[in-house]
Order: C-alpha cells, then structure tokens, then sequence
C-alpha cells in the first residue's frame, strides 16, 4: 500500500508531470525489475479486511452455547455431591463435542478462504512494452492501466488518454450518474466527486476506455481511506442459517416442555433430584442438535468447494439454498450455450475484389481493441472473442496486424455498446482519415448511405438495403453469426463516426453449440427447469442454435425479437403470458433483460439469469441467482453476481444447481436422522419415568449414545453424493421450511419404531430368555443402551431418497457412512472391553443370547422403517 507523493494533487497537475514525477512511460509501462522494487517498497494492492478469527477464539466460541452451560452446571453438581466419576465423564463429553465443533468450523472458515483467493480481480497493465492481464492486487504506484467499459477500477489514478470513458462512481460519491472523464488539469480545491480527470478505486467504467497512471495503491486510495474509518460489519447468516436457528429455538420450548414432564414423572417415582436433573439437562442436550449451524455453514463452504472444482466459483452462501429451488435460467447463447471458439468462416462482398478484401481486412485490424499475443510460440488471446476471430481471419490472410495498427494510428473511438450494437473507430492515413465500423447488419446497414461495389462507390438505395438484410438471414439461417462491416474516407477528425458509412460486407462467424450442452438441457427438462435463450444476436442464429441443443422442438418455435418487446411498465397480461410462452428472446438489449427478470419473478419464479456486460449488472442484482461468466465476462458483471462460471459453460450452471439440491437434501437428511434418534432417546426416558419400569438410561449413557450416533454418521450424510433422481424432482419451493409437515411424520414414526423396538428388546430379554419374576435393572438398561445404539447406527441407512432401492440408494453407497458405522462399532466395542470405562458408563457382561436380542431388534427397527417408507407412510 503506498503512494509516491506530488507537490500538488495528481488531479491538478498535467498529466505528463504526473507520470515524470512518478517515473513512468507512457508508452511502455513500468519494468518488471522495477515493478517488483515497488512492490516490495509499497505493498500490495488491496484493502485490509477484517482478520479472521484465530485458532483460540474458534476454540472457545464452542463453550457459548447455553446448553454447554447448562451440561457444565450438571458436572459441577456431580462434583457437589462427590459423584467424581460422572463429573469428570461430563466434562470429557463436552471437550469431545468442543473438538469436533471446531474441527468442523476451522474447516470451514478455511474453504471461504480459499474460495475468496478463486474469486481475484484481475486488470490490464503496460509492463515491459506490452498490454499484459495481472492479478489487481500487485498493482504498484506509476503502473500504466488500460480501463475498457465493464472494467473495475483497481487502484486510484491519473488519466492521461480517454476515448468516451465514463465511470461510475456512486460507491464512493453517492452519485447515481456515471462521470464523463477528461484529461485536463483542474484546480487543487474541487471535491472528490469533481476530479474527472482521475479514477478511483472500487468504481467501474460504463462506457468507453483510457489509460491512467496508478497515483494511490491499497489503503491509501480514497476507498482504503473510508475502510479505515468504517468497523466492518459482521457477515449476515445466511436464510438456511437463519432457518436452522428458528428452528432449532421452537425445538428448544418442545424439549423443556417434555424434559419438565420427565423431571417432575421421576421425582413422583422416587429418583433423586440430583439424577433426575442430571437426565433432565443430559436430554436437553441429547434432544437439541446445537451443533446443526456450524455443521450446516460447513456442508454449505464445503459444497461451494466442489463446485469450485466444477468451473462454478459462489460468492454468497445464501445462493446455493436459492439455487435448489431454481426453476428458470435465462442464459445466453455465445460463450455459455456455444465454444465461443469464434471464427469466420464465410465473407460476403458486393465488390468482390482486391479492394474489397483489402478494407474487410482493415475492418477486422484496425475496428478491434483486441489482441494475439505470441508467448513462446503460443497464441494467447487478449479480449472479446469475435474481435479475436477476426484478428485469426486477418492472420490467414498474412496481415502483419502490428504493422497496419502502426500504419493507420487510431485517433478516436466509438466503443461497441449494447444499446447502438456497433463499433467504430477513426484512422489517420497518409493524406486524409478513415473510419471502420464493424457491427449488427440491421444496425449497421441503417446507418450505411453507400455501398461498395465492383465499379467503385454508388448510393445504396432501400432496395439494395433489404437485398444485404435478406443475405444477413440467410446467412444467420445456417448458424452463423453475422455481423456486418462498413468504413468511409474523410479529410475531418472531427467526423461522426457512425453516420453515412460505406457498406463493405459481411461476415459469417462459426460458433459452434458445446457437446455437452444438449444432455444439460435435457436435465433441466426431466428437473423442471426452463431455459429461456436470450441473446443479442440475430433471431435466425438463434432459433438455430436453440434447434441444435432442444431449447426448442421445432422450427415453428417463436423468437422474440428486442424491437418487439415494450417495456414492462406498458405490458398487458396477455403479452406477459406470451414472454412466459417464449423460450427463445434475441437482439435484446440489458434493460429488456431486467423486463423479462420481472415478469417471470411476479409469476414467482426463481430466475437464474447470466450476463457478461457492465449493462448486465441490473438484471444480474435482480435475479434470484446472478451467473457471471467468468472468462469473457466484465469484472462488473463478475462484483454483482451471486456465482461466477470459469469456464463460461451452461453445463456449470446445471452442476451448480444439482450440487445446491444435493447440499440442501444432506442437510435435511442430517436434520432428520438426529432429530429421530434424539426424540427416540426422550421416548424411551419418558416412557421409563411415566411408566415406573424398572430400567432407564443414565446421563452419562444418553450423552455417550449421542457421541457415537451423531457425530461420524451424521456427519457422513453430510458429504452423500446425492440421489441417482435429484434432478428428476420439481424445484423446491425455497420458502418451505426444512422439516415441513410431511417430514414431522416421518420424525415421530421413525422415533416410535426406534423406541418400541428398543424397549421391545429389553421386554423379550427378560420374558423369553431370563424367564425370571425378578427385573434385572443392570440388565435391561445394557440391552436397552446397546439396542438404541445399534438401531440409530442401521437408521442412517433409512436416510436414503424415497422410491429409490435400499442397496441402490445415494445413502447406502456413501462410503463415508459405511466408514462412520464401522468406526462407530469399534468405538462401542473398545467401550466394552476396557475395563475401566465400562464400569464409567455402567455397562456389565452380556450373554450371546441378550446380544443377538440387541442386534435382531435392530435390524427389525430398520425393516419396519423400510417397510412403512414403501407402504408412503413415511416420507422423506
């Protein structure tokens, strides 16, 4: 972080003092040896954010929970009261949970930070002579950087060149209108929102472009300035984190009201008020699954990691719950649906001839901010990919693409824009000037007055106009992607760049649909999506691209055209219901995506829109799910998003939303298989207590039950594949809850059938083996305590999606729960033969009769289960 200082502000001083003062060029850039030296005097380019949390405070932000509280105050009446051995067991109890909690947050901080290091903004910057893409954070004062609309602004800075650049600067000024920048020098008393000679980080260009010499890098540009004064503000829990909380506080009233009923059944029945309160908060703690929001903030970080290694970087935890209940993408074609591996694969031409293909030539060169770079033999390609398409067509025809751009110097710019559809740039040649425009055939024959032909310029008359147009369709008919060229020698610098043009041609642009596409959209069909193509090329282009990839089924289908669509403010009902009917929209413009987000969002649909323009950012902010292409897509579009796709593909969007299903149904399964289980433990106890038997669990039982069961297979669901038919389910409606109405059913039945078949063991133990009139308390709490066990560890297997086979189920052939059963076992047998913590847990030697009880009442827990779940009473 760091600034070279001026004796007056950069914006008041000219600037080629600027970049003399700051030892810079122009031209060239700074070195790379020189780069590093500032780099290392100066620092990084970035803004210090808040410090994560350490190692410690992780630590000890498990022991807030008033539940530890509460399981804390019970250790300290064990110790009270001389009961050493129960104290001390709870403690250990409460340290292993403590472990794991952070086990499982640790690791979750870490995946969002590695996530963030994905996520890096890059800029173009002149070093060593050439236009080169670097990481923004090693941005040094006196570095040279070129700004494009869409771009961010990475560090503050001096403008020296601008062609219509204009910058958005609301973040830092509050000002909703974008800033016309100039070079000049201004006076050293105007306000920050008046410097338009200077950029600033944090801010994005809208229009236009230029270069400017970085003045102010990391904490010491005007946004590092703010950052010092502003505490940044806690992170917001997501709504699934919120969900978890709400519910996990009604869950909390529920288990007082049940532990009140047990507490005050067993102190009717002659316990002692320490045991009792001891079982009472032991069940608290058993019934509540306290940990559910970390393990949920894990499962959330950790499915945004694999999505990171599919191509799909999520910026915000909130948009993978959103993107399980996605029911429309509107993509767009170029890049997402096709290669974006663009080349020209055809030229039309009315002259025909050398001097025709001599200005296409010049057209594709000198109309074109892209680059090729040639590094160690390797093309490398800089900018749009139609521009670099046509620069690969010029190399084909052996154009020495320096050699024409040192030759014809560009002196004024009309950038490509959306709304206009064209670009246009202005050449000075030896005598005079010439302009070169290049851009969509209707918009560009609209502005063309002549036309180029074999016996040299005539007029191009309305007829000759819609004869070119007919060309352009058929062109566009085949799958082509066309665009037309124009230019016109002029003796002004002056001139207007975009009117009475020269017709030169067109070209036809192969962008062929991505192999894996088609089944992607298959998916979505079978998953209850619908893609809508919007896309601002040509709707024969199109129709045939959506044709290709079975968008739609025939060629009957309707497109949408943008000069057809009203805005929204003007839509009747009946054409709001046509947009709805229309899968195919083309030559629409940003703020026609923005209409068309807002009308499927008032039929409430979950919109998941993608966008690569600056004019984007609107309608990426208002869908649900904002997808930012990550290749060809502006750093803008790129900020506002909710996910960014590397690597620009629809078949990434399609793997986002099935990861997001499969993250949100792990978290349900999770949900469900603790919640049965805990309510099975209070069952039984309740029942013990109510009832008067003559067996019941202990405290330290219960919570060493809740150790084996809840932690490694619980946390096993976490990390299962998914059902084989997750994608063949409806979209989730995203405002249901996470235990809805049907699912509470299938909690208490799974709970019922768990703690019947537990407590049934315990019964046929004494009435069919021991036969004996006298109880056996030692006895049937062991059956009891190793019955429950058991039957919660086969109860994950009961997890798996409803209507899929038992050994075929996503839960079954998760190899991490197989895993967590058998480490579990382990657990429980190591329990059993070491002497010392059999006797803490009141265990005692069992027959192999009571042993095999145990197991076969287990397993019959599991078949009733499986049964009631095919029979529908049960549904997950």
């Amino acid at each position: 972080m760091g600034s070279i200082r001026l004796n007056t502000p950069p914006f008041a001083t000219e600037a080629s003092v600027v970049l003399n003062v700051l030892q810079s060029d122009a031209t060239n850039g700074l070195s790379s040896i020189e780069t590093e030296k500032r780099l290392k005097e100066y620092g990084f380019n970035k803004i210090e954010e808040q410090k994560s949390r350490n190692v410690g405070f992780i630590f000890l932000s498990q022991f807030k929970s008033p539940i530890v509280w509460f399981l804390c105050f019970a250790a300290g009446l064990s110790f009270y009261f001389g009961e050493w051995l129960d104290g001390i067991a709870i403690l250990i109890v409460i340290l292993i949970n403590a472990i794991i909690g952070f086990y499982m947050e640790y690791q979750a901080e870490r995946s969002m930070n590695a996530l963030k290091k994905l996520s890096a903004v890059p800029a173009k910057v002149l070093r060593d002579k050439k236009l080169e893409e670097i990481n923004a954070e090693d941005i040094v004062p006196g570095d040279v950087v070129y700004i494009e609309a869409g771009d961010m602004v990475p560090a503050d800075g001096r403008i020296f060149n601008a062609s219509q650049l204009q910058i958005d600067e609301s973040a830092l000024t509050g000002e909703s209108v974008p800033v016309e920048k100039q070079t000049g020098k201004l006076q050293a008393d105007i306000t920050l929102a008046e410097r338009n000679n200077m950029v600033y980080k944090g801010t994005y260009s809208t229009k236009g472009n230029g270069y400017v010499v970085i003045t102010e890098t990391g904490m010491d540009t005007e946004l590092g300035k703010i950052a010092r004064m502003v505490q940044l503000a806690d992170q917001a829990a997501t709504p699934l984190e919120k969900k978890l909380e709400d519910f996990s506080k009604k869950l909390i009233w529920i288990t007082v009201a049940l532990v009140v009923v047990i507490f005050i059944a067993g102190l009717l029945n002659g316990q002692k008020i320490l045991e009792m309160l001891e079982t009472s908060i032991a069940l608290a703690v058993a019934a509540i699954p306290e940990g559910l929001p970390i393990v949920a903030t894990m499962a959330l970080a950790q499915g945004m990691m694999k999505m990171a290694r599919h191509n799909v970087i999520v910026k915000k935890l909130s948009a993978v719950e959103t993107l399980g209940g996605t029911n429309v993408i509107c993509t767009d074609k170029t890049g997402t649906l096709t290669q974006n591996k663009i080349e020209v694969n055809s030229i039309l031409t009315p002259a025909e001839n050398t001097e025709a293909l001599e200005i296409i030539n010049c057209i594709a060169v000198l109309c074109n901010t892209a680059e090729l770079q040639n590094r160690n033999g390797a093309i490398k390609e800089i900018g749009d990919p139609l521009e670099t398409g046509l620069l690969k067509f010029a190399l084909k025809n052996n154009i020495n693409i320096q050699e024409y751009r040192n030759r014809f110097p560009k002196t004024k710019e009309e950038p490509f824009s959306s709304e206009t559809k064209i670009m246009a740039t202005l050449h000075q040649t030896e005598k005079e000037y010439t302009v070169y425009a290049k851009g969509a055939s209707e918009e560009l024959l609209m502005r063309c007055t002549h036309i180029l032909e074999k016996n040299g310029i005539t007029e191009l008359y309305k007829e000759k106009k819609e004869h070119w147009l007919q060309k352009a369709e058929k062109l566009a008919d085949t799958g082509l992607r066309v665009i037309a060229g124009a230019y016109k020698p002029t003796t002004s610098a002056d001139e207007d760049l975009s009117k009475n043009l020269v017709f030169a041609g067109l070209f036809g642009m192969i962008d062929p649909p991505r192999e894996e596409v088609y089944a992607a959209i298959e998916e979505c069909k079978s998953a209850g999506i619908n893609v809508i193509m919007i896309t601002g090329d040509h709707p024969a282009t199109a129709k045939n691209i959506a044709l290709k990839l079975g968008i739609v089924g025939d060629n009957n289908a309707k497109v949408v055209p943008g000069k057809e669509m009203k805005n929204y403010e003007q839509l009747s009902e009946e054409e709001k219901t046509n947009w709805l009917n229309t899968k195919i929209f083309a030559r629409v413009s940003p703020k026609q995506k923005l209409d068309l987000v807002s009308v499927l969002q008032e039929r409430k649909n979950i919109v998941g829109m993608t966008g690569d323009g600056v004019n984007d950012a609107p309608a990426l902010k208002k869908a649900d799910i904002g997808i930012a292409m990550g290749l060809r897509g502006t750093q803008v579009s790129q900020e506002v998003a909710d996910m960014v796709l590397k690597d620009d593909s629809f078949s990434s969007i399609v793997i986002a939303i099935k990861q997001g299903r499969i993250i949100f149904d792990n978290i349900r399964k999770f949900v469900i298989f603790l919640l049965s289980c805990n309510l099975s433990e209070l069952m039984v106890i309740a029942t013990a207590s109510i009832f008067n038997l003559h067996f019941q669990l202990f405290p330290l039982q219960i919570l060493f039950i809740n150790l084996i069961t809840d932690v490694l297979p619980a946390l096993a669901l976490g990390v299962t594949g998914g059902s084989s038919n997750i994608m063949r389910q409806p979209p989730r409606n995203i405002n249901e809850p996470i235990i809805d109405r049907k699912r509470w059913i299938a909690i208490s039945f799974y709970s019922i059938i768990i703690g019947t078949t537990s407590v049934g063991a315990v019964l046929i133990s004494h009435f069919t083996i021991h036969k004996t009139e006298t109880w056996n308390p030692e006895l049937c709490n062991n059956i009891l305590f190793f019955t429950l066990i058991f039957s919660q560890l086969l109860h994950v297997f009961n997890m798996g999606s409803s209507g899929s086979s038992f050994f075929r189920s996503e839960v079954f052939r998760n190899k991490y729960v197989w895993r967590a059963i058998v480490f579990s076992i382990l657990i429980l047998l190591s329990v059993y033969f070491i002497i010392p913590v059999r006797e803490v847990l009141s265990l005692y030697e069992m027959s192999v009769y009571d042993w095999l009880v145990s197991i076969a009442a287990s397993i019959v827990s599991l078949i009733i289960i499986q049964i009631g779940k095919r029979l529908g009473i049960a549904k997950q």
